[in-house]
């Protein structure tokens, strides 16, 4: 799947300061929503469907990925 970034409103978490590395995140047309590096905006950006992000999202609430 191709989708088109050119216009993409990325953004940081408001708990990103300027000099911390994360990752910036566009809410796309349709739902989608584009990931990528903050490090690197030129690289290949990740894109999810609305249910792939919604999965994700709740994965994180709920501890899924936590490092324990």
């Amino acid at each position: 799947m191709s989708v088109d970034l050119s216009g993409a409103q990325w953004f940081k978490s408001s708990r990103s300061s300027a000099n911390q590395e994360c990752v910036e995140v566009a809410f796309l047309d349709g739902g989608m929503v584009g990931v990528r590096d903050s490090k690197n905006p030129a690289a290949a950006a990740l894109v999810f469907s609305p249910g792939e992000w919604k999965a994700f999202t709740a994965g994180v609430v709920d501890g899924e990925f936590d490092r324990s």
